[in-house]
């Protein structure tokens, strides 16, 4: 799997887990769901960017999304 495509499912399941943790914590119910959704995410991101050899700036993480999406659109 391309890093860019890792670092791009990675960031969104994170974003997903948000809203989620804090629905489980307002119904008074553990967020299991939530926080595997958020670890997965997170090693995804974290292997993506382990595997850049310069690493990701702040910048560039619009960029990176794009071109995965321009990817699955063409």
């Amino acid at each position: 799997m391309d890093s860019d495509l890792m670092f791009v499912i990675g960031a969104v399941l994170v974003v997903l887990s948000v809203p989620s943790m804090f629905s489980a914590l307002v119904d008074s119910r553990p967020p299991r769901a939530a926080a595997i959704i958020l670890l997965i995410g997170g090693t995804l991101v974290v292997i993506a960017l382990n595997q850049k050899p310069g690493g990701v700036a702040l910048a560039q993480i619009p960029d990176i999304f794009f071109r995965v999406i321009a990817r699955f659109v063409n």
